[in-house]
């Protein structure tokens, strides 16, 4: 594959930036075949900010959706929300999440992350989770994106049904739930 010319590589970047801000400058770099020194310069001339502030921008445009809980209490940082309906957020999981004999991140930061999502999408002022039927599907390791998606499956009565599956930065699924909040007066 022949490599791209300088504007061209700088328009395609602004371009797959702006459909999906979440691109690492490593994954940048292995896309377009240069070095991430490279990638950071593009990003410099064309004013757009490092990956941790373009997450920092979007999720402060979707937390003031949430009616449910708290910014504070959602584990993992929002992308986007349409509250009623579909839910994603993103956590970098870190050395203090493992367990230290295996490596292996904490069931409970996964399911934080799950359930503070799905009650950020019901659309009620208070829920209580009711049920919950989950199931982690491959182990997770320190230093690995997941990203959560929450879609409203039905709301009956006072019972909002929600479904969560949480993707590594690989695209492979390692978690799904099945939440069911009552709404509460």
């Amino acid at each position: 594959m022949k490599r791209k010319g300088k504007q061209e590589r700088q328009t395609e970047l602004s371009k797959m930036l702006k459909k999906d801000p979440f691109y690492t400058d490593e994954e940048l770099s292995d896309y377009f075949g240069v070095s991430i020194q490279t990638i950071r310069l593009d990003r410099l001339k064309l004013g757009i900010p490092e990956l941790r502030e373009r997450v920092k921008i979007v999720a402060e445009n979707n937390i003031n959706k949430v009616k449910t809980i708290g910014s504070k209490e959602i584990v993992g940082e929002i992308i986007d929300l349409d509250v009623g309906s579909l839910g994603i957020s993103i956590l970098e999981t870190t050395d203090h999440m493992v367990y230290s004999k295996t490596n292996i991140v904490k069931g409970h930061f996964v399911f934080a992350q799950a359930e503070s999502l799905a009650m950020a999408v019901v659309d009620a002022p208070v829920v209580l989770m009711g049920v919950a039927n989950i199931k982690n599907i491959n182990p997770i390791k320190a230093n690995d994106r997941l990203i959560a998606k929450a879609e409203v499956i039905r709301v009956r009565d006072k019972k909002h049904y929600v479904h969560v599956k949480i993707n590594n930065k690989n695209h492979e699924q390692v978690f799904r739930g099945k939440f069911i909040f009552d709404e509460i007066n």
